[in-house]
């Protein structure tokens, strides 16, 4: 303990060695984020000098605050020679959390701020080009009309992103959905369709159990989960596996389609994008009801605490949409090709 003009101060870390008053409790806390934040970045950007580059800073500067850092804590984050640098066992522990807390932080910030001044704000959203198919683009269209503050940036491509490490608020996926570190909610079901053409079905014949499937052409979707395999309830309820093959492997339902449709082979298909197809006939379902009902089109975002009001209002607007816009379809009855 020392006498600071006549009060009594811890000597514990530099951040705590000012007078606990309003202003500079504040001041304290900024310091604190300021030098966590350049931690990061130094991390994100794999070096001082290309952080500081990013930030708009010097590189002084934010060496400053990441050695203001590791005093404060009283361990060294990094090590650290005059052409690299390495984290410490304590340097990655202290990354891992750190990114969370800035992330919950300037989550409820946001939060906050929206509750006070209405939505505003950037949202960037990834999907699947297939959603085009289910008419999504118009809900995002009546999104944005409703809410003049909010900037949406749209990103239609076939790949699951990292949200985290890409910086996106919200992704939708289309799927089964399996166990994450991400927060989804259904906004509609959907099945799985296997279906071919009028023409190859004629030619090849229409398969009347799982185990025909095998050795039959095939348009490959590599978004599925088994590309080389259709996985299946069988009678006992549990799940097999037929193994299929073709020509043509592509990334998109879409394109999956399009090839389909070219009598190329047969396909599986979420039904929304296949639906206009199968009501004129151009498509025809073979073993309707094999491949289940509990797919469903997910919004998923980060695992956070405070989720901006923003993104949750986009949510709740693309859940009602979907609910008064894409109700479960029944499940096709079999279909004489010929």
């Amino acid at each position: 303990m020392t006498l600071v003009k006549g009060m009594a101060v811890d000597n514990g870390p530099r951040w705590r060695h000012k007078t606990a008053d309003a202003s500079g409790g504040a001041d304290i806390a900024m310091d604190a984020l300021t030098r966590m934040r350049a931690y990061v970045a130094v991390v994100d950007n794999e070096g001082f000098s290309a952080a500081a580059r990013a930030q708009g800073r010097s590189k002084a500067l934010l060496s400053k605050y990441v050695r203001e850092l590791e005093d404060d804590l009283g361990v060294l984050l990094l090590n650290r020679t005059t052409r690299q640098f390495s984290l410490t066992e304590a340097g990655h522990a202290y990354y891992k959390r750190v990114v969370d807390v800035l992330r919950d932080f300037d989550a409820l910030h946001d939060e906050i701020r929206d509750q006070k001044a209405g939505l505003s704000g950037a949202i960037r959203l990834s999907a699947p080009r297939a959603m085009e198919a289910a008419g999504m683009g118009q809900s995002l269209v009546d999104f944005a009309v409703a809410n003049p503050d909010i900037k949406l940036e749209m990103s239609l491509e076939d790949r699951f992103v990292d949200l985290v490490e890409e910086g996106f608020d919200l992704a939708i996926r289309i799927t089964q959905l399996q166990d994450s570190g991400l927060i989804a909610r259904r906004l509609s079901p959907f099945r799985l369709v296997l279906c071919a053409t009028p023409a190859v079905i004629a030619r090849y014949g229409a398969p009347d159990e799982p185990a025909a499937l095998a050795g039959l052409p095939f348009v490959v979707d590599s978004n599925a989960r088994r590309r080389n395999a259709i996985v299946y309830r069988d009678a006992k309820g549990g799940t097999a596996t037929v193994p299929i093959d073709g020509r043509i492997v592509v990334n998109s339902p879409l394109a999956a389609r399009m090839a389909a449709l070219a009598d190329i082979g047969f396909v599986v298909s979420p039904d929304f994008t296949v639906h206009d197809d199968l009501s004129a006939g151009r498509l025809v379902e073979v073993l309707p009801g094999l491949l289940g009902n509990d797919a469903g089109i997910y919004a998923v975002y980060p695992h956070r605490r405070y989720l901006p009001a923003r993104v949750r209002a986009l949510v709740d607007h693309l859940a009602e949409w979907f609910r008064d816009n894409c109700p479960p379809r029944p499940e096709a009855k079999q279909v004489d090709p010929s």
